[in-house]
């Protein structure tokens, strides 16, 4: 059990490191979360401040939650530190998968107030098998295309995580990260779900082919 805490927090501090505000910070910038939608992610850098500052974002919160459940999770620990017996262990990976999601989402350095967690889930799906990412990315690619909603396609993407982990991997620690990962993607993304319920919510026009006005992501 010490062996989980130890490394689901690990995880949530690692999460808490913004990519969009560390670099705004580096190099005297904005805070991203006063321009655009006020997201912090990758989206909302690359539509208020460029394709190479969206780029790094993206880079570093995908790289986080590799680091999570790639690197952090599978980590031998100091003999004078009790490790998590065999069933234990299996939840490991897909805790410290939720716990960098929420530091992302609710970053201790940034006072909780981070981004929406679906970079930082790309990258702790990699970690986890890398071939997830698969069924995710052409999820959220043909999502956009057909409707035109970033915030829906990530959503649906999650939901394919979900459902990929439940056909090919059903165990119950994964299987719980997957539902986990759809409510928590549900929620931060819970915004644009009441705008598209209005129909004020914007579209990638440059992705959707089916799209007649301008808009963005």
């Amino acid at each position: 059990m010490i062996e989980l805490v130890l490394k689901a927090g690990l995880s949530y501090l690692l999460g808490s490191v913004m990519g969009s505000l560390v670099i705004a910070r580096l190099t005297g910038g904005a805070d991203i979360r006063t321009l655009g939608s006020g997201n912090a992610g990758a989206t909302n850098a690359l539509r208020t401040q460029g394709r190479k500052v969206g780029l790094a974002v993206l880079a570093i919160d995908l790289t986080k939650g590799w680091i999570a459940t790639g690197v952090l999770a599978p980590w031998v620990l100091p003999s004078a530190i009790p490790s998590a017996a065999a069933p234990l262990a299996l939840w490991c990976a897909p805790l410290c998968g939720i716990a960098v999601m929420l530091g992302h989402v609710y970053p201790l350095w940034f006072g909780f107030r981070g981004g929406k967690g679906v970079a930082t889930l790309l990258g702790a799906a990699l970690g986890i098998n890398g071939w997830l990412l698969l069924p995710m990315m052409l999820t959220w690619l043909a999502a956009v295309i057909v409707f035109g909603y970033v915030g829906l396609a990530s959503i649906l993407a999650a939901v394919a995580l979900a459902v990929a982990i439940a056909v090919t991997s059903p165990s119950a620690p994964l299987i719980a990260f997957g539902i986990v990962s759809v409510l928590l993607i549900l929620y931060t993304h819970r915004g644009n779900i009441a705008r598209m319920r209005t129909g004020t919510e914007p579209r990638a026009r440059r992705l959707w082919l089916f799209g007649t006005r301008r808009g963005s992501a």
